[in-house]
Order: C-alpha cells, then structure tokens, then sequence
C-alpha cells in the first residue's frame, strides 16, 4: 500500500487512527482511495493492535462523497455498494471491523461520505462538520446503507426530508437529532476521540467487540427476538467468567470511580 491517499497511526495503547487523505478533493470516494480504505481496514481488523478505530478526514472535509469528476469521465462506474466491486467497498470493510469505529467528523460529509459516518458506531463533530444526502439531486441510488441507516438514527419523518431535499444538516442539529453523539471544539476533535478510544479500551478488552455485536445485532431484530439474542449470548458467555475475575474487575471499576 502506498498510503498516500489513507493515512494510518497505530497509537501504542490499542487504537488506530485512519486519515482520509485527500484534502484538495474534499477527500472525495476514488476508486483508488476506496481500495486503499478498504485494505487499510481488512489490516486493522486482523491487526490485535488496533482495537478501536478512530475515522477522519484531511483538510477542511470529511468526505464529499463519491468522486462525481471520476465518474463523469467514465474512469469508473456504479453498481452494487456503488463502487461496483466488493474489494473496493469501504463501508463493508468498516462493518466487518469488530471493534468500535468513533467517526471524528471534522468537515462536510456528503452522500457517500455520511454514508461512511452512519456506518460508524460513535459520531463526534466539529462545528464546522455538517450532512447532506443528494442522491435524488445526484441521481444515484443509496447502495451503503443511507436509506435505512437514517431513518433508524432519526426517524422516517426527518429522514425523508433529509433524503428527500439534499438540504445540509448541521453538526447541532445532527446533535439534537440523535444521529453525532456530541459537538466538540474544532481544535479538541481528535483529542476527544482519542479520550473515547481510551475510555473505550479500558473496559475489558473481549466485551469490545462481544457488546457492539450484541447492540448492532440485536437492533437489526424485532424487540423480542432480540431480547431472546440477547438471553442466549448471555447465557453462552457468563457461563465462563469465574468469581475470581468479576472480584478483580470489581476492584477495578472501585479505582476508576475514585480517581
């Protein structure tokens, strides 16, 4: 990999850091940078280093979504999960990441690039990051999970309008909607996110991927399945943890509380 077009850290307490990185394009979905993505992500999930993933972009961006001026020329072309090929389908490798994803939205994310925040598992903005989905002005079908990410983050009615007007949505309203977990200061973005990976990391480290399983695959179900989901993976796990490592933990979350 050349990394030119993902900048990747690997911070020695367990996170990565990906970077989009092609800031004079807004980072904009090339066919290069969505194999480059996808590949630094399919290494992240086989790397036991990284264990929370922290996603951002260069510049004054996230992502603007697909490159339109790559497609308009006839250098690539759409199709399934829009990229058209599996290997270079970025939102499908985020998903096989087990870990927590934290997107770290510093800038506008557009279309295919709020598809990418909505497949994160945490969403920090600046004041600066704002969404707009404009697939209906674009004319191009959702193929990451827009349509119904969304809905289920907003509410269908607010989806549609969003989805139904390509009108931008602020980071305070994208806040007070539900979908960015909080709005930081521009400047303590990163930092924020990397405060969360370290919260993160310093739970037990096989409940990480254990628990995100659970929640995303228990939401994915009518309430009662997932109740019975939840139940049956319960049962499965608690039935190895001895009484010597709940004491331990115990202690554990006693420190922290104190600190």
């Amino acid at each position: 990999m050349s990394g030119d077009l993902v900048l990747c850290e690997i911070h020695p307490s367990g996170y990565a850091v990906l970077t989009l990185n092609r800031p004079t394009a807004l980072n904009a979905l090339s066919r290069a940078l969505m194999a480059e993505l996808a590949e630094r992500l399919t290494a992240l999930q086989a790397d036991p280093a990284a264990r929370v993933l922290i996603l951002t972009g260069a510049g004054k961006a996230f992502c603007a979504g697909l490159d339109l001026k790559e497609l308009g020329s006839g250098q690539a072309r759409l199709g399934a999960g829009e990229s058209g090929v599996t290997a270079r389908d970025p939102v499908a490798a985020l998903s096989r990441f087990s870990g927590p994803v934290i997107g770290a939205i510093n800038g506008a994310a557009v279309t295919g690039g709020f598809e990418l925040a909505l497949a994160c598992d945490v969403l920090l903005a600046s004041p600066q990051a704002r969404f707009a989905d404009t697939h209906a002005r674009v004319g191009i079908a959702p193929g990451w999970g827009l349509s119904q990410r969304l809905s289920r983050a907003i509410g269908i009615y607010r989806a549609r309008e969003v989805s139904l007007t390509g009108n931008w949505v602020s980071a305070e309203q994208a806040a007070a909607w539900g979908f960015v977990n909080r709005v930081v200061p521009a400047e303590g973005l990163i930092d924020a996110a990397r405060q969360l990976a370290g919260d993160m990391l310093s739970c037990v480290p096989e409940m990480l991927p254990r628990y995100k399983a659970i929640i995303n695959d228990g939401f994915a179900l009518p309430f009662g399945e997932a109740m019975q989901l939840e139940k049956a993976r319960s049962s499965e796990f608690n039935a190895g943890v001895g009484a010597a490592a709940v004491e331990a933990r115990r202690e554990a979350v006693r420190a922290r509380n104190r600190a």
